[in-house]
């Protein structure tokens, strides 16, 4: 069976759907393009009005060009709306999250897959003695680093975000687990491998005070091979300073951070039900670039949120003038029904939504080239992606080089 894998939204779903291709890999199935696969699995979000609609118009989209194809749709936008997506052609399986580990194991007598006996985690993240056999390697879905999520679901009340719903509660793997899936990456090839959870910051909590963020993130600073560590987005209140002291003396650990902010005002951080203040979180953001002067620090920010007066927004461009950050993620507030954001009054004119963003994403790319500025002259270590005229540096700055290399090679890269 030739199969592809569509996938939306954030680093775990990207995980989430690593995991599926390696399942639909052990039993014989062979990856293409949407358009001359027999199976398309898409893994969809629901963060934003705007990803449903991207999901259903990129279902359209495949079946349109692929008319006898066979769509799976499963991640958040198929947990919140099943009937939305059964209603889509072709559409033949709608997977809620909570169902989506063993999607193609559920499904494989419908699909024309084999059956296999009960995985282990060992088994299922592939060590090539298991039934799941050898782990797809490096590039696989045109991907040289590995996303891995270590734990899923939420227990954070943001008034905006649908995601508890979609998730659960928040869920961790066991520290013996992820330690036994890196080893089994390192040795598939892997030399990069991000850490990803849907709240990260809250790892470990579930488990009984087994373990912690903190303990994870040791744990990976002391790592005995050559491999690189990127953490995933962290909540500005699950950003210790014990994790930030980690990555600013481990060579293992990427001196990057994304730390979201959603907005610099006080009053709209206490109506989305953000734990911190615009004070703590500069704070913060200063903290880290003093301790790794060359680490880079993205952020999201949420633009029109119900009742964003004009003075609001001053105070968050203010914030973000002063701010000594990387780059941005700037997103339209977007009703999500069910949460408690929908009911509130205050609604912004869509125009001034999408001028306001505009002036923010202006701000992201003058930090951005500030940032690229700042690191003229500096020699960093790099890993080559795609053709191999590429590398992703430690501190997360893509740069092209002067002579090709092979992809997945660490390379010393002079930026100039």
């Amino acid at each position: 069976m030739k199969y592809s894998i569509v996938t939306f939204g954030c680093r775990v779903n990207q995980a989430d759907s690593f995991a599926i291709a390696r399942d639909l890999h052990a039993r014989g199935a062979v990856e293409t393009t949407p358009q001359d696969a027999e199976l398309v699995v898409v893994n969809s979000c629901s963060v934003t009005a705007a990803a449903d609609q991207g999901v259903r118009q990129t279902i359209r989209r495949i079946v349109r060009d692929n008319p006898g194809v066979r769509v799976v749709v499963t991640g958040c936008y198929a947990t919140r709306r099943p009937d939305e997506i059964s209603e889509l052609p072709n559409v033949a399986h709608v997977v809620t999250n909570d169902d989506k580990d063993d999607l193609v194991q559920r499904l494989a007598p419908s699909i024309g897959l084999p059956r296999l006996e009960a995985q282990t985690t060992a088994d299922r993240y592939g060590n090539g003695d298991g039934p799941c056999g050898d782990t797809l390697s490096p590039g696989s879905g045109g991907r040289t680093a590995l996303t891995l999520r270590v734990q899923t679901g939420c227990d954070e009340k943001c008034s905006y975000c649908i995601i508890p719903t979609t998730r659960g509660k928040g869920r961790s793997r066991p520290l013996n687990e992820v330690v036994q899936q890196i080893e089994q990456a390192i040795a598939s090839g892997y030399r990069e491998i991000a850490i990803a959870g849907v709240h990260l910051g809250s790892y470990g909590r579930d488990l009984d005070g087994v373990t912690s963020l903190t303990t994870l993130v040791r744990t990976l600073s002391e790592w005995n091979a050559d491999v690189l560590f990127r953490i995933s987005s962290l909540e500005p209140m699950d950003c210790t300073p014990a994790i930030v002291d980690l990555v600013a003396a481990s060579p293992r650990l990427a001196p990057h951070f994304h730390l979201p902010l959603q907005s610099g005002a006080d009053a709209m951080l206490r109506a989305m039900r953000r734990p911190y203040t615009a004070r703590s979180f500069a704070e913060l953001v200063t903290r880290i670039r003093t301790r790794i002067p060359h680490v880079s620090i993205g952020s999201d920010l949420i633009v029109g949120f119900p009742g964003e007066s004009f003075s609001h927004f001053d105070e968050t461009q203010a914030l973000l003038r002063d701010l000594p950050l990387t780059h941005l993620h700037v997103f339209p507030y977007s009703d999500r029904p069910g949460t408690d954001a929908a009911a509130l009054g205050g609604r912004v004119d869509g125009a001034v939504i999408r001028e306001r963003g505009q002036h923010l994403r202006d701000i992201g790319h003058q930090m951005a080239t500030r940032f690229r500025l700042s690191q003229r002259g500096t020699i960093r270590r790099a890993l080559t992606v795609d053709d191999g005229w590429s590398a992703v540096t430690d501190n997360y700055l893509k740069v092209r080089l002067e002579n090709r290399h092979s992809r997945n090679e660490w390379v010393q890269s002079t930026i100039d």
